[in-house]
């Protein structure tokens, strides 16, 4: 009999080389390291990609295991907690399909198709069960098998919309997982058991319910709801939308593209943004008629695309025969010196104390006064605030613009009334799926965007925009998402078609990332997502397109 391998095995948690036999698993080697380990692994990184603890070890790997907190292992919590629902609904409703849209309130917006309603007695059982599932540590088993088995095997199950994927993904071979012989994918791993999901919820929400994770500043409670009615009715509206044209996962969208629609789809959805913008403009301009909204505060997260969303804004308004102006919150930065620093020690300049607030209210009360007022402009080269001779004065039928992350922040204009502002929210709300049991995280959409402009417009790499983004994250969880239902108005700036746009520029862009560096895991995770999209090249879309911000080719300037 021959004597297994002996493999060099580095693990970053512990700061030691580990000699392991060949062809264990990272379950079982964290078992040895347990004494070490000061949490419960979900997952593992090894050579700086995210991998789940069922892989096996052949070769000299370095390895980081990583706990439910981080956002790998958060990713991978809620993934395998969505297949503990799968099946409590498989083996209680009898026929009904679960579809899991989009992350709102807090948790994950589900929908039971097949029941004649989703009552709260049905739901508690779901709960239950769910519960039940989780105490007996059931196995979340991993497969690969060839791309055309899976795909019998999901239609067996009635899961149309994964094989139709499947279909235009072209890949020879698929991994899919069973737990307690039900067969579903996630595109991404999963934990270990169903014993590491100790903490969840499963409430009532509007015509389905949510699935709720656990709390991340107490990741021994589960999160709790918090109530998001803009936001709901901004992203059903575009479902709606989405149905209309039958476009509402990625296959159908690669099918619409395959088959030459894509410029039907880019023309629809880019008309819709007109439509909205309009809307807006609409009841700004009957509030400014009847003595209020002098000041429209436009507010939303990094890559959102609030400067064009701004601009197209003000082109709505002038056809209301109103003269906007232009203030950006960033010319009211404080000097370099004095910006706050965030928990890391570096600069947080998505602080709402990053602005001289005393300055913009002594200003923006001027200006509404009526005087002319000379404007800063920010040298974000030198940290400085400069004077260029910029200045504004509104006259007759004129309306100040105010495009900033903390628009919608009271602390930010306490001094002006509250009837003359016009608040908007701005949001990449993608209301598309990957199929019934993935969504497409609005995070992620941001982050490509932001990415592309980075690299074209900032010199910046995706390395280092992917190092940055967690701090800028935690920036809007502090101070833009707590006040975004303060909004008159939300503007879903997300396009139906544009992940096969950004595809095309985003995959060069992330392949440039180093392998030796932290951020390759992110890297490689977003280029995993955008491989299930067909390409779609930006030659159809309009010089005017909000897309057009991040790349390139905009008939505005920025």
């Amino acid at each position: 009999m021959m004597k297994a391998q002996t493999i060099s095995l580095k693990c970053i948690n512990t700061g030691t080389t580990i000699e392991v036999a060949g062809g264990i698993t990272l379950s079982e080697v964290a078992r040895q390291l347990k004494p070490q380990l000061p949490f419960r692994a979900i997952c593992a990184r090894v050579n700086n990609k995210t991998v789940g603890l069922d892989y096996a070890v052949y070769s000299p790997k370095t390895v980081e295991y990583l706990p439910k907190t981080t956002a790998s292992g958060e990713r991978v919590y809620i993934r395998s907690l969505c297949m503990v629902l799968y099946l409590a609904v498989h083996e209680l409703c009898d026929g009904a399909g679960l579809r899991i849209d989009h992350s709102l309130s807090r948790g994950y917006f589900c929908h039971l198709t097949g029941v004649e309603s989703v009552s709260a007695e049905l739901i508690g059982r779901l709960r239950a069960r769910m519960q039940d599932i989780i105490d007996r540590d059931l196995a979340f088993e991993r497969h690969e098998r060839l791309t055309d088995e899976v795909i019998e095997i999901f239609e067996k199950q009635g899961l149309d919309d994964k094989a139709g994927l499947l279909r235009t993904t072209h890949e020879l071979y698929t991994v899919y997982y069973s737990l307690d012989g039900l067969c579903d994918s996630y595109y991404g791993n999963l934990a270990p058991s169903t014993g590491h999901l100790d903490v969840f919820d499963l409430v009532p929400y509007k015509d389905g319910m949510l699935l709720l994770g656990f709390e991340p500043e107490r990741p021994d409670e589960a999160r709790r709801p918090i109530a998001q009615e803009k936001m709901y009715k901004a992203f059903t509206d575009y479902v709606k939308f989405n149905h209309v044209l039958g476009v509402h996962n990625v296959a159908q969208l690669n099918q619409a593209v395959l088959h030459g629609y894509t410029p039907q789809l880019i023309n629809v959805a880019e008309a819709l943004h007109d439509k909205a913008l309009a809307r807006i403009s609409d009841e700004i301009t009957r509030r400014y008629q009847g003595g209020g909204a002098r000041v429209v505060l436009l507010a939303g997260p990094s890559s959102s695309g609030k400067t064009t969303t701004n601009k197209r804004l003000a082109i709505q308004l002038m056809t209301n025969l109103l003269k906007p102006q232009m203030i950006s919150l960033d010319d009211y930065f404080v000097d370099r010196e004095h910006t706050p620093r965030d928990a890391s020690g570096e600069y947080d300049y998505e602080s709402l104390y990053a602005l001289d607030l005393e300055l913009f209210n002594s200003d923006l009360k001027r200006i509404i006064s009526g005087e002319r007022v000379e404007l800063p402009t920010y040298n974000f080269e030198s940290g400085r605030r400069e004077y260029n001779g910029k200045s504004i004065q509104l006259g007759e039928n004129s309306i100040l613009l105010i495009e900033g992350i903390h628009g919608l922040n009271p602390e930010l204009t306490s001094q002006i009334p509250e009837e003359m502002k016009y608040r908007v929210y701005v949001s990449a709300l993608t209301t598309i799926t990957i199929d019934d049991h993935n969504w497409i995280s609005t995070t992620d959409n941001r982050l490509l965007r932001r990415i592309i402009r980075d690299h074209k417009y900032r010199g910046t790499s995706a390395t280092e925009t992917i190092r940055r983004w967690p701090s800028v994250r935690r920036g809007e969880e502090r101070w833009i998402f707590p006040y975004q239902e303060n909004a008159d108005a939300t503007f879903n700036s997300s396009l139906l078609f544009e992940l096969g746009v950004v595809k095309v520029q985003a995959e060069e862009i992330l392949k440039r990332v180093p392998h030796d560096v932290a951020e390759y895991s992110e890297a490689y995770r977003l280029l995993r997502f955008l491989s299930y999209f067909e390409p779609i090249g930006a030659d159809l879309i309009p010089t005017t397109s909000l897309l057009r911000e991040f790349l390139g080719g905009s008939s505005f300037k920025y």
